[in-house]
C-alpha cells in the first residue's frame, strides 16, 4: 500500500514538473516573439504612403502590400549564376547591415535584386540586420551615424570580427552579386 501512494506521489509530482517546464517554455517563447520590435509605420509627407522606421525584416516587407515592388522586383531578376554560385561557400561568414527607405525609388530597384542574391545563394537571413529610415535619414537607431550613412540603400557587409569590409551605396557598380563577391574578395 506504502509503495502504490508512493508511486502516485511521484506519478503526480513528475505531471506537475512536467506541466511547470512547458509553461515556463511557452511564456520565454511569447515574451520573445512578442520582444521582437517591428517597425514604425508612418505616412510619407510627401505622398502619403507607407514608410518603415527602425528595425525591419524582409518579412515585414513582403506582408506590407504597398510594398508589391520587393516581390516584383525579385522576381524580374536573374543573377548571374557563376557570381552566386562563388557567394554561396563564403558569404555566409559575414553579416550584414542594411539601411534602405520604403520612400526610395533606389531601394525599390536595388533592395529586391540584394534580396534574390540572398535568397539563390542560401544566405541565414537571421544574419541581415536591416532599418527603414526616414526621407532625413533618420531611423530608431544610432547605427546611421555609427556607419556614416549619408546615402539609401546602404549595404555594409561586416566580417566576423564587426569589422567592415566593404559597402554597397546608392547603387551597385557591376551588379549586387558582382560587388558582392568583390567585397568578399571571393
Amino acid at each position: 500500500m506504502l509503495k502504490q501512494v508512493s508511486f502516485a506521489l511521484l506519478k503526480t509530482q513528475y505531471k506537475t514538473t512536467v506541466s511547470l517546464r512547458l509553461c515556463a517554455m511557452l511564456l520565454l517563447f511569447g515574451a520573445t516573439t512578442f520582444a521582437q520590435t517591428k517597425p514604425e509605420v508612418l505616412k510619407d509627407p510627401k505622398n502619403g504612403r507607407v514608410v518603415f522606421k527602425g528595425p525591419v525584416t524582409f518579412d515585414d516587407l513582403q506582408k506590407e502590400p504597398s510594398f508589391d515592388w520587393l516581390k516584383s522586383g525579385a522576381d524580374k531578376y536573374h543573377p548571374r549564376h557563376r557570381k552566386v554560385n562563388a557567394l554561396k561557400e563564403h558569404l555566409a561568414e559575414y553579416s550584414i547591415i542594411i539601411f534602405m527607405g520604403t520612400w526610395c525609388s533606389d531601394t525599390h530597384d536595388m533592395l529586391p535584386k540584394f534580396f534574390k542574391v540572398l535568397q539563390e545563394t542560401g544566405y541565414p537571413m537571421a544574419q541581415v540586420t536591416m532599418y527603414g529610415v526616414e526621407r532625413n535619414k533618420e531611423t530608431r537607431s544610432a547605427d546611421v551615424k555609427q556607419y556614416n550613412v549619408t546615402s539609401i540603400p546602404t549595404i555594409v557587409v561586416l566580417n566576423k570580427g564587426g569589422k567592415e569590409v566593404g559597402r554597397i551605396t546608392e547603387r551597385v557598380d557591376r551588379s549586387v552579386e558582382g560587388d558582392l563577391v568583390r567585397i568578399i574578395g571571393r
